[in-house]
């Protein structure tokens, strides 16, 4: 099965809409050398990309293989789980109701959610609703404690997110310092849906989705654990020489407003393009969004639900990459509306792994 599968996952195949001049010209597409890449030596299943110009010329990229039982073509700009890019969406709906003055970003959490928070080290009374939207609440993440037979089989309702991580004790004071945890988007999930008395997915849906019209982006409902459109198959390994194993499958309701959402590159694309010129947030919500933190001395830096990372060619994107078991997204777009978004349909085994796809974006939008 191992060989079949290394066999399978060598086809390359591609599909392009708009071609570039360079491409046009007959020289190598760098965008398809680096997914071929992934594909060959990371020995990653399967790749797609959307690229955006600055004139607005879109291209559609793919490499590897769909499905590595059958090795049909990964479908073009076809639908994935976005992981943690959810984020985004959900740091938008809560800043939209800071705009409307219905929450405010330095409120306490006990203010919406009275006695929800609280646990060793760590208090919504002393948490902001802003602290949890740019991870510097110090709230413990539950992700790793979810074994993988729960994550792809198991109903988790949000409470029973925060029940898991607040197990554990606070990472630092509030404020203190800044660390990336899911619990803080469950718990801003939850604001919502306190604050508007509608469920959290509507809210996002009614929002952004229908708003700036993504067609092919959606949040699961509860128990539905398959992607409604093509798309690639999604895989897991536990080691670099392991054997995938798919995880196509899977309840989503382990991420809820941290991660559950299904969109495709071009959809995100749109949705961070849009963002950023203005139509999703008033002025000063936007500013707030973009006022970062820095992440260690990696150069990049963590808004509300929103990073910014540097390009070798000068300036930066921005945007929020995602995994969850099967797909690994990274991309943004950069102030003068380039956009580019990559997804690999199995996680990295490694951060040296993940930077090669974030290696592929910084390609796109430097050409």
């Amino acid at each position: 099965m191992a060989a079949a599968v290394a066999v399978v996952v060598g086809v390359l195949a591609s599909s392009a809409v708009a071609p570039s001049a360079a491409s046009a010209a007959g020289r190598p597409d760098t965008v398809q050398q680096g997914l071929n890449a992934l594909i060959r030596e990371d020995g990653l299943p399967g790749a797609l990309a959307s690229v955006k110009d600055r004139q607005g010329r879109s291209r559609d990229y793919t490499a590897g293989v769909g499905n590595v039982a059958t090795g049909s073509k990964v479908p073009v700009d076809g639908q994935v789980r976005i992981g943690s890019s959810t984020k985004t969406f959900t740091a938008v709906v809560v800043l939209q109701l800071v705009g409307e003055g219905k929450i405010d970003l330095d409120a306490w959490v006990d203010t919406y959610l009275p006695d929800l928070v609280h646990g060793d080290g760590f208090d919504g009374h002393r948490i902001t609703v802003r602290q949890l939207l740019q991870h510097t609440s110090g709230l413990p993440d539950y992700e790793d404690l979810v074994g993988d037979d729960m994550r792809e089989h198991r109903y988790f309702e949000p409470r029973d997110l925060l029940d898991i991580a607040f197990q554990r004790k606070a990472v630092f004071p509030a404020g203190k310092g800044w660390s990336y945890s899911n619990t803080n988007y469950v718990v801003a999930g939850l604001i919502v849906q306190k604050v508007t008395g509608r469920p959290f997915a509507e809210e996002v849906d009614r929002r952004v989705i229908q708003r700036i019209g993504l067609r092919h982006t959606y949040f699961p409902a509860p128990g539905d654990m398959t992607i409604r459109e093509p798309h690639p198959r999604g895989y897991t390994r536990d080691a670099a020489d392991a054997p995938l194993r798919d995880a196509t499958r899977l309840d989503p309701s382990v991420a809820w407003a941290a991660g559950q959402m299904v969109s495709t590159n071009s959809d995100v694309n749109r949705f961070l393009t849009e963002l950023l010129a203005g139509r999703l947030l008033p002025p000063a919500q936007l500013a707030q969004m973009r006022t970062t933190v820095p992440i260690g001395d990696t150069g990049a830096g963590y808004g509300l639900g929103i990073m910014s990372r540097p390009l070798s060619c000068g300036g930066v994107y921005w945007g929020h990459g995602g995994d969850i078991d099967g797909y690994e997204n990274r991309g943004g777009v950069t102030d003068d509306g380039r956009a580019a978004n990559v997804t690999v349909t199995s996680i990295p085994v490694d951060g040296a792994g993940t930077r090669r796809v974030e290696k592929v974006v910084d390609t796109a939008l430097c050409r």
